[in-house]
């Protein structure tokens, strides 16, 4: 059962609004897509029209969700989302860009984005993705998510090479093994919750934890390990 302070998390969660920042270089749709946010409920704190612009106003003003452009002067879109998911884990990152080429894609998920979205996309398309993304959620265009579970396991088959004299791997908790083995199984977040009877806060913490002690990055890398170790048949 969850406990009072899960609880407490989880309903002051659903209290606040979520805090987003929109990225893209042409300012009519950044303006558009800031606004169409607003007036859904979401609290836009900043917008950028180039990458190292985009990096310095997340850093000051720390948003739930970064929404994001990959092609972006001054420093592409992948390298702002590398930059800033690597340093707070704790943001999600949901591309919305004109491209849906593989390659694309999967350069953006391997850079740490939780979520990717075409532009073709509509208004309530977007604000139901947000609203996922914030809650860890994975997100894609009808027809990506295949792709990107695909290359999971593309990844997960070929072994990263041990480093010599490589340490036990770190100690797991029942519970951090159990939310790392459902995240390996393609479950989101918010299945993990109902699944543990427990809130998005907590399974979101258990997942930041895991990535601490393994010394990951982000999503792509935390679901190699699983499947590697076979927790993903488990």
């Amino acid at each position: 059962m969850s406990t009072q302070n899960e609880q407490q998390d989880a309903r002051g969660a659903a209290e606040r609004p979520v805090r987003v920042m929109v990225v893209d270089d042409h300012p009519m749709w950044r303006d558009a897509v800031a606004r169409d946010l607003a007036e859904s409920g979401f609290d836009v704190v900043a917008t950028a029209g180039d990458g190292p612009q985009a990096v310095r106003r997340a850093t000051a003003v720390d948003p739930d969700v970064l929404v994001l452009d990959l092609n972006l002067p001054g420093m592409p879109g992948v390298q702002v989302c590398k930059e800033l998911v690597g340093s707070r884990p704790g943001l999600r990152v949901l591309v919305l860009s004109a491209s849906g080429e593989h390659a694309d894609v999967l350069e953006a998920v391997k850079s740490g984005a939780t979520g990717y979205l075409l532009k073709s996309a509509s208004t309530q398309e977007l604000t139901d993705a947000v609203r996922s993304t914030a809650a860890g959620d994975p997100v894609f265009t009808p027809g990506l998510a295949g792709l990107v579970l695909g290359e999971y396991r593309r990844l997960a088959s070929d072994p990263a090479p041990a480093a010599p004299n490589e340490p036990d791997a770190p100690r797991l908790t029942d519970r951090e093994t159990e939310v790392l083995r459902l995240v390996a199984k393609g479950l989101s977040y918010k299945q993990i919750a109902e699944r543990l009877v427990i809130s998005h806060r907590t399974v979101q913490n258990h997942v930041q934890n895991t990535l601490g002690k393994l010394q990951l990055h982000n999503r792509v890398e935390l679901v190699r390990y699983a499947i590697e170790r076979g927790l993903d048949d488990v």
